[in-house]
């Protein structure tokens, strides 16, 4: 059983809410690509056209589920096109092509967001877009004073809270394409990593500075998109890529893969199960081939024997699979509530896996 409903915009993250008094609440952010016009023809030789700017727009929708795991829109917030958004209890961060971060809070009592605050990332002729964003955790304890945020010039950024306001503490180059993901290491706090347009796997050390990143990973064949560490098993992250594969890595040994899994499509974004007892479950937006849970049996610390298998999927999308997330409400015997969209078809559907 599934439900659908129209985004109307294409639609490309949803996240749900992981605060204790608002686990039915969940969002879908929204990217719409405005195509620019010619000027009216010029009436004489001295006018000079002016050519106009591409305008990337879309809105935060708020949703609110119900029993009968259908949903009903609570809010919508119009912004500049939506890249990337991330939770922390209950406030998200949203990464925007205008090279934002924005900060809004969950006011639980009124059910809708606030906003707090926006920070312009970079400025410059041309300015750069915010691609991906990653808040300070660990394990499965958000914080909401420290952030990493990736830019399409090749930055990637650490932002952190002061009082009511954030700002950019640290600003390095970290890839010579862009740089879809970035991600904080949930059991070692110094460790950032990065993945890019350059089919580069990254980690950086704030203890060293971000000169020279500590390792690279240079066996993809196509640009890195996501990464996310487990937060119930030390050692391990899920990294997906553009080639089409997700690879689990130890982090003690970077240069290859414990084991690596075909998912059929390139991997957008990857979603460890938050329950522990289910800590070898992996959640894929597989963007040309729908969505997919991944087991990795035998995944343990140290475990020399994981193997990997599909095991469940949902084809429901006609378009490109871009976002998706596990439900922390208590599931239900047919599985966990997950949320997931797709972009040209401007669909969300609420599913069980």
């Amino acid at each position: 059983m599934s439900h659908r409903v129209d985004t109307i915009l294409p639609a490309d993250s949803a996240e749900f809410c992981p605060a204790a008094d608002a686990t039915d609440i969940f969002v879908i952010g929204t990217y719409k690509l405005e195509e620019s016009t010619p000027n009216q023809p010029a009436e004489s030789e001295e006018e000079v056209q002016v050519p106009i700017k591409q305008q990337r727009w879309g809105k935060c929708l708020v949703y609110q589920t119900t029993e009968d795991d259908e949903c009903v829109q609570l809010q919508e917030v119009l912004m500049p096109a939506i890249f990337d958004m991330k939770w922390a209890v209950d406030v998200l961060g949203i990464a925007d092509a205008e090279g934002n971060l924005r900060f809004l809070k969950w006011d639980n009592k009124n059910r809708r967001l606030e906003e707090m605050h926006t920070l312009k990332c970079e400025e410059g002729p041309e300015d750069a877009l915010c691609l991906s964003l990653d808040w300070c955790r660990y394990r499965s304890d958000y914080s909401s004073d420290k952030l990493t945020v990736s830019l399409s010039n090749g930055c990637v950024q650490i932002v952190e809270q002061t009082n009511a306001t954030y700002t950019v503490t640290n600003t390095w180059k970290a890839h010579d394409f862009e740089p879809w993901i970035t991600a904080w290491d949930r059991w070692d706090l110094n460790r950032i990593y990065t993945g890019g347009d350059d089919c580069v796997l990254k980690g950086w050390d704030s203890r060293i500075g971000f000169d020279q990143p500590i390792f690279k990973n240079k066996r993809f064949e196509g640009g890195v998109t996501t990464i996310q560490g487990n937060p119930h098993l030390e050692h391990i992250i899920a990294v997906g890529s553009y080639d089409t594969k997700v690879r689990l890595f130890d982090v003690r040994q970077l240069t290859r893969p414990v084991t690596e899994v075909e998912v059929g499509g390139g991997a957008w974004r990857v979603k460890w199960h938050p329950d522990p007892a289910r800590s070898s479950h992996l959640l894929v937006a597989c963007m040309h081939d729908g969505f997919k849970v991944v087991n990795f049996e035998n995944i343990s610390q140290g475990s020399a024997d994981v193997t990997s298998s599909i095991a469940s999927r949902f084809d429901k999308h006609e378009s490109l699979a871009y976002g998706v997330d596990w439900s922390s409400a208590t599931p239900t015997k047919e599985g966990t509530l997950v949320a997931s969209c797709s972009f040209y078809d401007h669909s969300m559907y609420l599913w069980r896996a």
